[in-house]
């Protein structure tokens, strides 16, 4: 199975900086792990919401806003796919990632759909 892993927003991500270089290095040396054991599929990070919009939809309208959007604990600040044979499998890899932020962070972790499901 595929899932997404999402690195959710900080204070740290929002304010636009570069991580670290210990940080990118630990990153790229678990990346590395990911990719020896052929669970990493993709992986990116995100620029800063003041960067980025939204495209609310109503029936046939569009409503667009641009950011910064508030509840940074919300937002997304980059991502994985990994495939995984389950859940639990996900949950031990994550558990072995640096933290991906100088300060306190979350990743959540959510499984995707794939062709089979919808047949």
């Amino acid at each position: 199975m595929r899932v997404m892993v999402i690195v959710k927003g900080t204070e740290d991500s929002e304010a636009g900086g570069k991580p670290p270089t210990e940080l990118l290095a630990d990153m790229g040396a678990f990346n590395q792990t990911l990719i020896d054991a052929g669970v990493f599929v993709d992986a990116g990070g995100l620029k800063e919401t003041s960067k980025g919009a939204r495209v609310a939809f109503s029936g046939k309208d569009r409503a667009v806003t641009k950011g910064p959007f508030p509840n940074i604990s919300e937002l997304a600040a980059g991502y994985w796919i990994w495939r995984v044979k389950d859940l639990d499998e996900a949950i031990e890899w994550a558990k072995r990632c640096p933290n991906p932020m100088p300060g306190p962070s979350v990743i959540e972790i959510r499984e995707m759909f794939e062709m089979g499901d919808f047949t």
